[in-house]
């Protein structure tokens, strides 16, 4: 019986195919989202509130994670949604260099079509990236998590950087057939390496491991309902909504931080672009040595030694708001040493945010088996939302901050309390999540599921 199981769980041969298709993603979400936009400011001269717009939108249309979610858990596969979403998302990001170049002509019905391109990217996004989440939550191992978690993501920061300098080299000098010669070349080459990657993938669970998974009745039940009711159910969760909370305070104090540290670091320290730049690959840098701690302290070798993957989640939370806090000690100060602070900031980032993703994993298959797509589609959607709120918030509050008080020190000083005030919350909220294994216990069906690591109760 643990033969059977052992066999339908992820190995790293399989962990790495799924980072390629990670990879793929941001490989052409990072197309759309930056050099579409500096194409459209500066080549097009049109307003930033357009791409900034656009952006905003494809994070709303996101919302639909949970549908998408529950999708694979009706099919109870999750690689047509991954392939299907990711072939919707090539789809969007050409058009949306169509629609980028139709700009220059038709302004209006450019940017109306961008608008459907970038509906396009959301529904990609939120079908390959959920199901590629849900997939990782059924089938790798608790002790692989944290590691799988960060082996992931660094090869979606990788599929970034690669994909900036190429795209960068072979659209310069820009002329609006490159720009379109590119896309199109970019969605096809993704497409085809998520093919390869899927290709015998996701196996048939053998019929024991099925019978771990959840019993018969269980399953039936699962499978009459619809979408409202298995999302009410979900919802109905302790520790979904909890989480739920977690991941929008968390994320939304991240997301908020990013797009003023670069203009605080110039308006306050007389940083020059340049440096701002340097300041910003300082922050990734730290997020990176986040991100490793995090996995070596979740791999088999240190078996918990430096802390569970939950403490690293609440540590990394209380961090990151100690380290928000110095940025107000930085805008006071000109002493302060700026640079050390950011990259501190960034292992706390770093540390946090992996922590979340293997815990989200966790979470996903403790509420019981067959709407782990569901779960982790709920927290993507909060996820989206607190993205798409963040640059509006922390930009809102900065220029509110500034009208109210006269002074950039002081305006910056407030907004980067607040944000630290929304890590410590997100701290306290994650503490919660430590306390009450025993009420998320309750919530599994009565038969048998299928634990991590491999072994069965």
């Amino acid at each position: 019986m643990s033969r059977a199981v052992n066999a339908s769980l992820f190995g790293w041969f399989q962990i790495i195919r799924l980072g390629l298709i990670q990879a793929c993603l941001g490989a052409v979400v990072v197309v759309t989202t930056s050099t579409l936009n500096r194409i459209m400011v500066v080549e097009l001269a049109l307003p930033a509130l357009l791409p900034g717009f656009l952006v905003a939108w494809h994070y709303a249309v996101q919302m639909v994670r949970p549908r998408m979610g529950f999708g694979a858990d009706k099919g109870q596969r999750s690689t047509p949604w991954m392939m299907g979403g990711m072939l919707v998302l090539g789809l969007g990001g050409v058009m949306a260099a169509w629609a980028t170049v139709w700009m220059a002509e038709e302004p209006f019905y450019g940017a109306l079509m961008a608008w459907f391109s970038f509906s396009l990217i959301g529904l990609g996004v939120s079908a390959c990236g959920t199901s590629l989440l849900t997939l990782m939550a059924k089938r790798v191992p608790e002790e692989r998590r944290a590691p799988a978690a960060t082996t992931v993501w660094l090869m979606m920061i990788v599929g970034f950087a690669v994909t900036a300098g190429v795209v960068g080299k072979l659209i310069d000098p820009y002329s609006p057939q490159i720009l379109l010669q590119v896309s199109a070349g970019l969605s096809g080459v993704t497409a085809l390496i998520t093919a390869l990657c899927l290709w015998g993938l996701e196996k048939p669970m053998d019929a024991a491991v099925e019978q771990l998974t959840s019993d018969s009745l269980a399953k039936a039940r699962l499978q009459k309902q619809n979408f409202k009711e298995a999302f009410k159910e979900v919802w109905s969760e302790p520790a979904a909504r909890t989480f739920t909370v977690f991941v929008f305070m968390s994320m939304l104090a991240y997301s908020a931080q990013d797009l003023i540290l670069e203009p605080f670091a110039g308006a306050v320290h007389g940083f020059t672009p340049g440096q701002t730049t340097q300041l910003s690959g300082w922050h990734h840098m730290g997020v990176l040595v986040g991100m490793l701690a995090v996995a070596g302290a979740g791999s088999r070798w240190v078996a918990g030694r430096l802390g569970s993957v939950q403490s690293w989640m609440v540590g990394g939370c209380l961090f990151s708001a100690l380290a928000t806090f110095g940025l107000v000690s930085s805008a006071l100060s000109a002493e302060w040493p700026l640079k050390a602070n950011v990259v501190f900031l960034g292992v706390a980032n770093g540390a946090f945010s992996i922590a979340a993703i293997a815990t989200m994993m966790r979470l996903a298959g403790e509420g019981g088996a067959g709407r782990e797509g569901t779960r982790m589609g709920l927290w993507g959607a909060a996820q989206a939302a607190a993205f798409g709120l963040g640059g509006l918030l922390g930009t809102a509050a900065s220029d509110l901050a500034h009208a109210l008080l006269g002074e950039q020190r002081t305006a910056y000083a407030a907004v980067f309390g607040m944000q630290a005030l929304m890590f410590a919350v997100s701290a306290a909220v994650a503490v919660r999540l430590r306390a009450g294994p025993t009420q998320r216990q309750s919530l599994r069906f009565d038969g048998p599921v299928l634990l991590k690591g491999g072994s069965s109760s």
